[in-house]
């Protein structure tokens, strides 16, 4: 038992008197245990002693085997200290003659060294004295590996003097190399049968001598085949800009009759493409010359014609010293960058190419550069044709003009006649437009894709804001005015849509070209590619035409308008089917809706469904104030009529085939509309309610309206003061900001602001049942006339409730 106490144990053994018998048990078997604990304690103990005894004796054992290991340790000591001094005395004596045959043998491979190379030094002056090249150029390398093992014995008076000795026959050679090379080309060759094999061999000395003597004998070279080039093209009759061509002709002839002479030069020297780079650098400097010369500006197809050989010229270059088997072309370049779909790649390359050559061209000032390799970083693509680029604004001032002409071609040869068998709803012409302004950009791309494509860039937006002018100014008199009249027949309405979807055609092509100029076009000049001002041209063009459409079919609908006052609603007998205007307003959009919904795309359909409905409506409402009188069965009438005219607002999306945002626009002609309604429902209210019901239905009324309205329903001037002071009265507590609306039938009305303060408790109060009454108003005029209004009148008198209730009292 853990932690458990004697009295706990105890009590655990005998827990009840009956359990006292087993005590004597117990205490026998504690005394047994106890007994064989003292025991096994006595033997430990004795074990312990026997223990101490024995590990003393094991310490002393221990102690005198170390004392032993330690003399043993000492002795072996000694023994490999003598033996190290036996050692040392012994390999003494070889050391020294290692030591001794090394040097010996050094010193013999020095001097059969010294001696290979004072042969190989006079063999070589020999050759160099007889002219013996190609054995010379072996026997160089030999001599500059020999002397390669003396560099630490500079000093040495007799090495220094083989050193001298080497360089002054080094100079020899090349100066015998240097005289027979200048003798290339004098006619020698043709006396002295074996004259290019010498010199081919001698290449091979050039080659073993310092690089500096192949690039001076390169260079003198190049320059001696140039001479008579720079003779030639500086003189008055060829220093002229059409005799461009010439000079090209005069390097390939040169290059083809030569070919002889090319081959003794090793391929890995690049004489001819040396000579090339050569004659372009001076070819520019001479160009850039005659065009300081000038003393007007070039003529454009000499310049041009100039400029395209040049650039063919170049290609050739390009392609021969490339390595490369093929080179595209600058018109495949601009091809490829009109495709929509997977061209990525290949545009970022023929843009990475580009970056390439104008990194090139920038280190072409550089001499040091023309001993670079072939595809080491050397471009000719722009070497000479960079230097017209500050000419070629004639170029441009070209293309302009013929821009303009084809322009004013393709304007004045447009039909403007729209066919109903169109496929793509736009005019002929903008595609025209764009066809010409690709081959432009194409002519422009196989010349220059630096400033002058920017400065064409900039005619190409002159050119598109005067296609933007030609559409405009084709539009139907009046777009000018935005709330003017403007009579549109069907084919003005069908000229409108075409030239919305031409602008919105030329919008989206306008922005796709400048992509593709950006796609090639020099990078550093790629910030100042930028259509947006030419897209907002056409966007203004876009937004013009819709608004006049929407005024000419506005003002379709004056003469409807019009009738609708002349209807005498004051002594109107019955209500019947909706009136003759209400059908003609019906004709009118089913003639001209369908055709606008058929060339219109859903989003300018839809901006055209606003504008109409947000000038209608507000219009319908506005002139049911010029009306002279309303009686109460002519206003049934009339909210006949609005509910219909409703109805075929409603119906427009549908008359047009184009459903997307018929839910926004039907609720914005709900609401509108409900405005007309609510009016007339007013109308419809008795005398003494009328003030509640038009502060209920019509909470952004103004008084001048309050008192129209009164006016219609035939009030007399004394009989008007009356309502007038209580609607001023409760106008006091609830006051309107709103001016008054001014009567107009042209434009939509102004949208008056909100009631400024908040209404009496009173009227919040009331205002739904106001409302549900007024509904139930017009439901009984629109359904069954007066008799139906009177039954609800009459119904809404049983009312107990409502304060209100008044009004419906006889």
């Amino acid at each position: 038992m853990e932690k458990a106490g004697t009295m706990d144990y105890i009590n655990h053994m005998f827990p009840t008197e009956a359990s006292l018998s087993g005590v004597e048990p117990l205490m026998q078997k504690i005394h047994s245990e106890i007994r064989v604990v003292d025991a096994e304690i006595l033997a430990a103990v004795r074990q312990q002693s026997n223990s101490g005894t024995r590990a003393k004796e094991d310490l002393a054992a221990a102690t005198r085997a170390v004392e032993e290991l330690m003399y043993k340790v000492r002795e072996i000591k000694t023994k490999a200290e003598q033996s190290e001094t036996m050692v040392q005395g012994i390999c003494r004596d070889i050391k020294k003659l290692d030591f001794a045959k090394k040097h010996i043998t050094t010193t013999i491979t020095a001097l059969h060294r010294l001696t290979m190379l004072v042969s190989a030094i006079e063999q070589l002056q020999v050759m160099a004295s007889k002219r013996q090249y190609k054995e010379a150029s072996a026997q160089v390398e030999a001599v500059n590996q020999l002397c390669s093992h003396f560099d630490a014995y500079r000093d040495i008076a007799k090495i220094a003097e083989l050193r001298d000795k080497f360089k002054n026959i080094k100079q020899i050679l090349q100066s015998h190399v240097f005289s027979d090379f200048a003798s290339l080309g004098t006619g020698r060759e043709a006396e002295e049968s074996n004259l290019l094999q010498q010199l081919s061999d001698a290449c091979l000395v050039v080659d073993a001598l310092e690089p500096s003597v192949r690039e001076e004998l390169v260079k003198n070279f190049c320059n001696r085949e140039l001479i008579s080039y720079q003779q030639i093209f500086e003189g008055a009759e060829l220093a002229k800009l059409d005799k461009t061509e010439r000079r090209y002709a005069w390097v390939k002839r040169r290059l083809r009759t030569n070919e002889e002479i090319w081959k003794i030069f090793p391929a890995s020297w690049h004489v001819e493409y040396l000579l090339c780079i050569r004659f372009c650098k001076l070819t520019r400097t001479q160009l850039m010359e005659i065009f300081v010369c000038l003393k007007e500006k070039p003529d454009v197809g000499t310049l041009l014609l100039a400029l395209q050989r040049t650039i063919e010229f170049e290609e050739e270059l390009a392609e021969k010293f490339s390595g490369s088997g093929s080179s595209k072309s600058l018109e495949s370049d601009i091809e490829e960058t009109d495709k929509r779909e997977g061209n990525n790649q290949t545009v970022m390359d023929i843009r990475k190419k580009y970056e390439r050559k104008l990194a090139a061209h920038q280190g072409n000032e550089d001499d040091n550069k023309d001993l670079t390799v072939p595809g080491a970083g050397f471009n000719f693509r722009g070497i000479i044709s960079s230097c017209f680029e500050p000419h070629l604004m004639v170029y441009v001032e070209l293309e302009e003009r013929t821009l303009m002409e084809h322009l004013e071609k393709l304007v004045q040869e447009e039909t403007w006649d729209m066919d109903d068998g169109s496929q793509t709803n736009i005019l002929s012409s903008s595609m025209q437009v764009f066809l010409i302004i690709r081959r432009s950009l194409k002519r422009c791309c196989a010349l220059t894709r630096n400033q002058t494509l920017l400065n064409l860039f900039t005619v190409f937006q002159r050119v598109l804001r005067a296609y933007a002018s030609k559409l405009f100014m084709k539009l139907p008199k009046g777009a000018m005015g935005m709330d003017g009249h403007i009579k549109t027949s069907d084919k003005d309405e069908r000229l409108i849509c075409y030239i919305v979807n031409t602008a919105e055609y030329c919008h989206k092509t306008a922005g796709e070209l400048a992509e593709n100029v950006l796609k090639i076009i020099d990078s550093q000049l790629i910030d100042a590619v930028d259509m947006s001002e030419v897209q907002d041209e056409f966007s203004a063009v876009i937004t013009r035409s819709l608004v006049t459409l929407v005024h000419g079919v506005e003002t379709k609908f004056d003469v409807e308008m019009g009738a609708m006052t002349r209807v005498p609603w004051g002594t109107l007998e019955s209500v019947g089917d909706q009136s003759a205007y209400v059908n003609s307003i019906n004709m009118i959009l089913n003639g001209c809706v369908p055709i606008v919904g058929s060339l219109l795309s859903p989003f300018y359909f839809q901006f055209f469904l606003d504008k109409l409905a947000s000038s209608l409506a507000p219009r319908f409402y506005l002139n049911i104030f010029r009306c002279k009188q309303i009686s109460e069965t002519g206003a049934q009438q009339m909210l006949l009529d609005t509910q219909a005219v409703k109805t075929i607002l409603l119906d427009i999306p549908s008359l047009g085939r184009q459903t997307p945002g018929a839910a926004a626009y039907a609720k914005f002609v709900s609401r509108e509309m409900s405005k007309a309604e609510a009016l007339l429902k007013v109308i419809l209210s008795p005398i003494d309610s009328v003030a509640d019901t038009y502060g209920a239905l019509l909470p952004e009324g103004t008084p001048s309206e309050f008192q129209r309205l009164l006016e219609l329903k035939g009030l007399k001037k004394a009989d008007q003061q009356t309502i007038l002071d209580d609607f001023n009265k409760r106008g006091s507590e609830s006051p309107v900001a709103a001016p008054a609306v001014e009567v107009s039938h042209m434009g939509p009305a102004p949208v008056p602001p909100p009631m400024a303060s908040t209404a009496s408790p009173a009227v919040i109060a009331s205002r739904e049942d106001v409302l549900t009454r007024a509904a139930a108003l017009g439901r009984g005029a629109a359904t069954t006339g007066f008799k139906r209004f009177l039954a609800l009148t009459e119904a809404a008198k049983d009312r107990k409730d409502g304060p209100f209730r008044k009004l419906f009292n006889a």
